[in-house]
């Protein structure tokens, strides 16, 4: 039996599913270990990127995004606060220069933790932060911030609950199982899988101690 390897952007044979990290060609774009894509060429899925707006899409580990899922970058923000939204700065012969980005609508940087599931067809607008271990419902447009370990959906999304109690979402933060080396988190699968969450707070508590 080989050891998982994060290097590799085919880690199921036979199927489209894609690591993403080493398929990056983007400065701009930041990927974690082991987060993959169902589906190929995710840089297609991350929308109206422009490097001189300066925002950055940042992706953690062990994420896992599913077949038609869309990242909007700032790019796609037209200024709002003017009598037109029309953008005649980027279209050739209106000679417009394009305004100093302190004028743009920019939102900053998309931010998406650790071990976070987003769902066929959602879309992550520009600069919203999804906590670690967070669900996204598949076909949710997501616009504003989502808290670890909350399940989100809809149109707008909003937070349906929470995935568990204050207790074990405070130990799963501290414990950033994600962190660990590939050799302790293969030791550790037992306890991830494991639907008695009593036993896992237990677990986690023995070593975090």
């Amino acid at each position: 039996m080989g050891k998982p390897n994060p290097a590799v952007t085919r880690p199921v044979p036979g199927f489209p599913v894609t690591y993403v990290k080493p398929t990056i060609t983007r400065s701009n774009i930041e990927v974690g270990d082991f987060t993959y894509y169902s589906g190929e060429d995710f840089e297609n899925r991350v929308t109206h990127h422009y490097e001189f707006y300066g925002d950055k899409l940042i992706i953690g580990k062990f994420c896992q995004i599913a077949i038609g899922v869309e990242f909007v970058m700032n790019g796609a923000n037209h200024k709002m606060n003017c009598a037109s939204s029309f953008p005649f700065y980027i279209l050739e012969h209106w000679g417009q220069e394009q305004p100093p980005l302190s004028e743009m609508p920019l939102k900053g940087d998309t931010v998406v933790g650790n071990d976070v599931w987003i769902g066929q067809n959602a879309i992550i607008l520009p600069g919203v932060h999804i906590g670690d271990g967070a669900i996204i419902g598949l076909n949710s447009i997501v616009g504003s911030d989502v808290e670890p370990y909350a399940i989100a959906a809809g149109n707008p999304s909003k937070s349906i609950r929470k995935r568990f109690d204050d207790e074990l979402i405070d130990l799963l933060l501290r414990f950033k199982w994600w962190d660990r080396s590939v050799e302790e988190i293969q030791s550790l699968i037992p306890l991830l899988n494991d639907s008695d969450l009593e036993r896992v707070k237990h677990g986690i508590k023995e070593r975090i101690i």
